[in-house]
C-alpha cells in the first residue's frame, strides 16, 4: 500500500496539481492585495468616501463607528462591505483564469500539427500503394 502512494504521489499529474495550488494560493493574496490596496479605494473615493471593508449592518440594536468596534464589542453583524470586496476578488481572479486559458488554447493551435501516420506502404516491386498490413500486392500480386 505504501508503493502504491509512492507512485501515485510521484505521478507527473499530482506534483503539478500540488505546484498549482501553491502558486493560486500565492496568487490569490496578490489578487486581495490588488482589490483591497489599489481598485476599492479610488471607488470608495468616487462613492463619497467610503471604505468598503468598513461596511457592515448593525443587528444588535447599538450604534458602533466602525466594524471593527463593532466586532470587539462582540455585536452581530453583516459585512456586506467584505463581501463586496470578496466578490471584487473573485471576478478579478476569473478573468485572470480566462485570459489565461484563452492564451493557453491560442498556443495550442500554434504549434505545429503531426502529420497523420501513414495507412499505405509501397510495393517493392511495382511502387504501388498498398494497406500497411497487407502480405501480398494487390497490383503486381508479389508476396511481401
Amino acid at each position: 500500500m505504501l508503493k502504491d502512494f509512492k507512485a501515485f504521489i510521484l505521478r507527473g499529474n499530482v506534483l503539478d496539481l500540488a505546484v498549482a495550488v501553491i502558486i493560486g494560493a500565492a496568487f490569490g493574496k496578490i489578487i486581495t492585495s490588488l482589490v483591497n490596496d489599489i481598485i476599492m479605494p479610488p471607488i470608495g473615493l468616487v462613492l463619497g468616501r467610503v471604505a468598503f471593508s468598513n461596511l457592515f449592518l448593525n443587528l444588535s440594536g447599538k450604534s458602533y463607528l466602525s466594524l471593527a468596534e463593532a466586532q470587539a464589542a462582540g455585536a452581530a453583524t453583516v459585512n456586506y462591505g467584505v463581501f463586496i470586496n470578496n466578490v471584487v476578488d473573485f471576478l478579478i481572479v476569473a478573468i485572470a483564469i480566462y485570459l489565461l486559458v484563452k492564451a493557453a488554447q491560442s498556443l495550442e493551435r500554434l504549434k505545429p500539427k503531426e502529420p497523420p501516420a501513414s495507412t499505405t506502404r509501397e510495393c517493392p516491386y511495382c511502387l504501388s500503394k498498398i494497406p500497411q498490413k497487407a502480405s501480398r500486392c494487390a497490383y503486381c500480386t508479389s508476396q511481401l
